[in-house]
């Protein structure tokens, strides 16, 4: 089905180049023209890419690793080393 008839853009391209990392409107014109000419496809677009009236998806948040706090050098013992035996 075409979304953008001045362009002859279909929804199918339109997908593709949202799962090849485009994912604004402005994004897709870049990518292929469709809504810079009448713009009577945009809403539609946006509708493809998850805004608008269509429900969006949520990407996946994955919590940033926990890291520990670093050890401070002056927090550990001191460690006394004995100077070296003469030889004989």
């Amino acid at each position: 089905m075409y979304v953008c008839s001045c362009f002859g853009i279909t929804e199918q391209q339109v997908k593709q180049h949202a799962d090849d990392g485009r994912c604004t409107p402005r994004q897709i014109a870049s990518a292929c023209k469709a809504g810079t000419d009448c713009g009577s496809c945009v809403k539609r677009i946006q509708s493809l890419l998850g805004r608008g009236a269509a429900p969006r998806l949520v990407p996946e948040v994955v919590p940033p690793a926990v890291v520990p706090p670093a050890v401070v050098p002056s927090a550990l013992p001191a460690v006394v080393v004995p100077p070296a035996a003469e030889a004989a």
